[in-house]
């Protein structure tokens, strides 16, 4: 789909405004303009502000709903292949800027660990950070990421943590996030 769409929203939705994180009702009938579309979510913007709304809720914006699947192999032992991992990670984004946050730099670390008795499987374990501080997305941004590595085969648990050691910059972006962000 392309982005700059303005829509009238087909039914009621629940979304996290931009940047706090909030959850908030947009009503049916609201006029809305479609910003940016990427890893499954819709960045729009209301009279009252940007929301991020849930592919879950493509419907509401009269487009369709798809469900997100991962067509990966195990290892040998079963544990969830890495790379598989990763890809999932690259299909989170910061809903204010159209790179991943693999390329954004934002992750520092990304562990698969057999699971502590009595549970079974493999957990993955992800350290990422934000481009500040202060953004509210911080919780909607790991909850996405840790519901994109559940969908890895061989993944029984994932765990994703804010930290801020060490603090973002901008030298961290991929040479490809940096070419997306007009920054070389």
């Amino acid at each position: 789909m392309s982005t700059n769409k303005e829509r009238t929203l087909a039914r009621d939705v629940i979304a996290t405004q931009i940047p706090s994180g909030d959850k908030h009702p947009l009503a049916a009938g609201e006029q809305v303009f479609i910003h940016q579309v990427l890893g499954g979510t819709y960045t729009v913007q209301t009279s009252t502000g940007l929301y991020r709304i849930d592919g879950k809720d493509a419907d509401s914006l009269g487009e369709t709903v798809t469900i997100d699947t991962v067509s990966a192999a195990t290892l040998a032992d079963g544990a969830p292949d890495p790379a598989a991992v990763w890809d999932q990670l690259r299909k989170v984004f910061d809903p204010e800027i159209p790179v991943n946050i693999v390329d954004l730099g934002l992750v520092y670390s990304m562990d698969v660990a057999k699971s502590e008795p009595p549970a079974e499987g493999y957990k993955v374990l992800v350290a990422m950070t934000l481009t500040a501080p202060g953004c509210g997305m911080g919780p909607a941004i790991a909850e996405d990421a840790k519901s994109k590595i559940l969908l890895v085969p061989g993944v029984a648990a994932a765990d994703v943590r804010i930290t801020w050691e060490p603090t973002w910059n901008q030298s961290m972006i991929s040479e490809e996030g940096k070419m997306k962000l007009g920054l070389i």
